[in-house]
């Protein structure tokens, strides 16, 4: 498993408020920021979207925005001048020219933050409409929501635009891309990654990992370091203590389960660790996220 495809895992659209709305100018739409990431889709028509340092940016017709703050979205620039207030998203009224859709998702597990910190606070991804192929599905489902099955339909043909567009995003990012994510594509770091990621239990060794891209140990870590701007262990290291903090946020898991989980078969040990990586004993972090 990639670590794209790890951070991703559990971010699911269940339930998500996805609103197709179809809007007459003026118009002013506001985002709360109340969810993590919001993605907006720009079926037809134009506008700006406008983030709460005033910074804007243009969405045309196949524009995907994902938000990670309060914003409005507006026809026009000009409309931020007129006396037009702001309709949350999902409740505006319909009309003729510009189609938009949106959904919230909400990420709460430890290895989700790696991929948030990873955003800026809102990117835009430009592309035709007719290549925005989860977009063609999107369409077909809306017409059925409210059939047996509908919504279910509807959150996992977002899950996937959420997924296709963060990976177009990432990749048209070259060599400004996280680490995480150039390692994934490298024939020395990729392989490891994908063994660290399905086996985060496993006692690796800078060894061990170099044999997954039958390369020198020496070369292994020096390439690891270079690519992922740190040692390979560290990296398994932080990698298990994300897990163990997203199994200690389930009361129903033992601290020795989560311990064993992460490759810890002494829970004191995994204390320790845990501690220095968190800086709350495994039992102390569980009751401040149990607050």
């Amino acid at each position: 498993m990639d670590p794209l495809s790890d951070m991703l895992a559990d971010i699911r659209a269940e339930g998500a408020a996805v609103h197709q709305a179809a809007l007459d100018p003026p118009w002013r739409l506001h985002g709360d920021g109340e969810a993590p990431l919001t993605m907006v889709t720009l079926v037809a028509g134009s506008a700006a979207l406008v983030l709460r340092d005033g910074t804007t940016r243009p969405l045309t017709t196949g524009s995907t925005a994902i938000v990670r703050e309060p914003f409005d979205l507006v026809d026009a620039l000009s409309t931020l001048d007129r006396p037009i207030p702001a309709v949350s998203i999902g409740a505006a009224s319909q009309g003729e020219r510009d189609v938009l859709i949106a959904g919230a998702y909400r990420p709460a597990s430890a290895r989700h933050q790696r991929l948030l910190r990873a955003l800026p606070a809102a990117l835009v991804l430009d592309e035709e409409v007719e290549d925005v192929l989860w977009l063609h599905s999107m369409r077909d489902a809306l017409t059925r929501a409210k059939a047996p099955g509908g919504q279910a339909m509807l959150d996992r043909i977002l899950d996937w635009g959420l997924v296709c567009t963060l990976g177009c995003w990432f990749e048209r990012q070259e060599a400004a891309a996280p680490g995480w994510y150039l390692g994934a594509l490298d024939p020395v770091t990729g392989p490891a990654l994908e063994a660290i990621h399905r086996h985060p239990d496993r006692a690796w060794t800078v060894a061990s990992l170099a044999a997954r891209a039958n390369v020198s140990r020496a070369h292994f870590a020096k390439r690891f370091t270079e690519v992922m701007a740190q040692p390979p262990l560290r990296y398994v290291a932080e990698r298990r203590m994300e897990l163990a903090a997203d199994l200690l946020a389930d009361p129903g898991v033992p601290v020795a389960a989560a311990a064993a989980a992460v490759g810890y078969r002494d829970p004191f040990a995994f204390s320790t660790a845990f501690k220095r990586h968190r800086g709350l004993s495994p039992r102390d972090y569980r009751s401040q996220r149990m607050r």
